[in-house]
Order: C-alpha cells, then structure tokens, then sequence
C-alpha cells in the first residue's frame, strides 16, 4: 500500500490521496505510483477525464518531510526526476482536482497543474515553502501567477497565510466552491460531460489553451486557426451534435 487509491468508472480515473495521517502527504514511493498511474490512464483508451482528491480533512500536503533526510534528491534530481506536476502536463486528458480540505505548498503546485479546480468549501490553500525554508521545485512560481496574478502569488508565497475556498475563488484560484458533501458528485458531474466529447477535440483544446497561455493575441489565433484547418467536420455528425445539445440544454 503507497497511499493511492485509484478506481475507474464510467471512463473516469479517481485517484484518491490516502494517508490521512500524513495530511496526505506524498512520499517518494507514491510519488512514483502517481506518474505510473496518469502514463497508464494517458495510454487507456476506456478513460477520458480524471479526477484527483484526498481523504478527509486534507487534500494534499505535498512532499512527506519525514523523508528529507533518507530521501536525499540530487540537484539533478531534483531538475529531471519525474515529479506529478511533470506527469500531470505530460497528459492529454483533462484533470479535475476535487480540492477537500488543506491544498499546502507541493499539494497547491498539484492542485494548480490540473485543468480545473472544484474546492469543499471546507478547504484551505497557502504556500508554505518560504516558511519553512525551503523552495519550491514543482512549479509554483510559474503556476500561482498564472492563476492569481504576480502581486497576489508574491504575497501568498512570502507570507504563507492560508486563505478559505472562498477567498481562493474570487482570486481566481478556483473554478467552483461547493458543498463538502457535494465536492466529489460535482467533480464526477464536469467529468461526465467531458465524457460526451470526442478525445481528439478535447485533447486539441486542452493543447490549444496551454499554447495559448503566455503567447501574444496573435500567436493565439494562429494556433486555433491552424487547428481548425486541420480538423475536417462532419457537417451530418455536427447537426445532430448540435441538436443534441439544445435538447439537452432546454432540460
């Protein structure tokens, strides 16, 4: 036993963070377990969007630093070694984090590398890294900013205060609050819709926005027009796509 649980149903993988101990903290073997597990859910056909969370009451507290000193990661480790935020950009297919409770320093850089982000509105996120000394090497200075805005990011990483699943939606942090009780149903709920999508358009999508990200307005369009000549449409398939939907919407 690492620590995950993982089960697939109804073509979502759910990997659950289980070592609520440890505040669900990662050590190097899970580490390892969850590259595996999302190399072999990217290659899996009968999965198409993915779901990660924690045992109650935390999310995730990112490295287990009781292994600090058996553990000890070359500096060129710690550059090319596997990380799961490595892993999780390396896939092709959505990934919603089901944020249950404490998202700490490495568990936000995880939260932060999936697609999307749905919090309890139980959950707590902060950067404790320079708290505690240390610095961080899963991405965070490139992906807090990306989410909040380089003046927020600075202050949230320097101070290491925790803000609520409230604060973190109106910063931006967070696509969603809902219920606690209501967190992982309403992740399932987006995954089942992703579902109804060709792969090859939502893995095109997913390309595009990341391309996106960072590049100028012009680069961007560029990237969507180049996309979408090479994607020829089934003019019968969309109609009836198209028809479906509105039936489904007017539901």
């Amino acid at each position: 036993m690492t620590g995950l649980d993982v089960e697939v149903a109804d073509r979502i993988l759910t990997i659950r963070i289980n070592r609520p101990d440890k505040r669900n903290a990662l050590s190097l073997a899970m580490r390892e377990e969850f590259a595996a597990v999302l190399l072999g859910a990217d290659l899996d056909a009968d999965v198409s969007a993915l779901i990660i969370t924690g045992v109650d009451p935390a999310f995730c507290a990112g490295v287990d630093t009781g292994e600090f000193g058996v553990n000890k990661l070359t500096a060129h480790d710690r550059r090319y070694r596997v990380t799961p935020v490595r892993a999780l950009f390396a896939l092709r297919k959505p990934v919603i984090a089901a944020v249950n409770g404490a998202c700490v320093t490495g568990g936000l850089e995880l939260a932060l590398a999936c697609d999307f982000i749905v919090a309890s509105d139980r959950a707590q996120f902060a950067d404790s890294h320079a708290q505690i000394g240390a610095m961080p090497t899963w991405g965070m200075t490139a992906l807090l900013p990306r989410a909040v805005g380089v003046r927020y990011a600075k202050q949230l990483s320097l101070t290491g205060e925790r803000i609520s699943a409230q604060r973190a939606l109106e910063a931006g942090l967070v696509n969603e609050v809902v219920a606690h009780g209501e967190l992982e149903q309403r992740a399932r709920t987006i995954a089942a819709l992703i579902n109804r999508v060709d792969p090859a358009i939502t893995q095109t999508l997913l390309g595009l926005y990341d391309r996106g990200d960072g590049a100028s307005l012009a680069e961007a369009l560029a990237f969507e027009a180049d996309a979408a000549a090479d994607r020829v449409a089934d003019a019968d398939l969309l109609i009836q796509r198209s028809r479906q939907y509105r039936s489904d919407e007017s539901h």
